[in-house]
């Protein structure tokens, strides 16, 4: 199953999977919010999954279906290398995260040995992984965070999470100095980047 929301790249990668004769796309969706239903419907062994997926991220994806089609080993496709991404991802029962412009043969060598049990990561992103910090942020600073970095003031993030508006700007400003940031949208910046947001 291929979960992928540009077009051009979810047809050209069902293309090259389907000159493959061990392999067989039964699904291909385009928003992470139809990841399950098609997998349900489908029951394939591997999903690729697009990390940055609308409705719903890749990674939030791997994570449902884990739970409710075990039975499907994800692997998350992404452009970008940002380390805390992979962590997530494991986190939430991937069996592989694979750079998209991976020459095609990677992918489909990637497919096999998951399918076969296996796990693959790209070492370039494993080693990424490896260099980069654990996340220094506690759970509700990520989530005032992550509420601040849609645009909510600390008002609307109070009211969110019932918290004070004091204990809001309290947060932020822990978060600040623990990412070593210049202010809230560097924070989010930093934090974004590592992917702990």
């Amino acid at each position: 199953m291929i979960a992928e929301d540009v077009r051009l790249l979810r047809e050209s990668l069902a293309a090259v999977l389907e000159l493959e004769d061990d392999i067989t796309v039964v699904a291909a969706v385009e928003r992470g919010d139809e990841v399950v239903a098609a997998a349900l419907e489908a029951r394939p062994e591997v999903a690729l999954l697009d990390i940055d997926l609308p409705a719903l991220d890749g990674i939030s994806a791997a994570e449902l279906l884990r739970d409710q089609v075990p039975g499907c080993r994800p692997v998350i496709l992404t452009g970008l290398t940002r380390p805390g991404h992979l962590r997530r991802a494991l986190a939430a029962g991937a069996a592989g995260f694979l750079l998209k412009h991976a020459v095609p043969g990677t992918i489909v060598d990637a497919i096999r040995e998951v399918a076969a049990g296996g796990r693959v990561i790209d070492p370039q992103l494993a080693l990424a992984a490896l260099e980069t910090p654990d996340n220094p942020l506690p759970a509700r600073e990520i989530d005032v965070l992550r509420l601040a970095a849609t645009g909510a003031g600390p008002e609307e993030i109070a009211e969110t999470l019932f918290l004070s508006v004091g204990t809001v700007r309290n947060y932020l400003s822990s978060a600040i100095t623990r990412l070593d940031a210049r202010n809230r949208v560097d924070a989010i910046r930093i934090a974004t980047d590592q992917g702990w947001l």
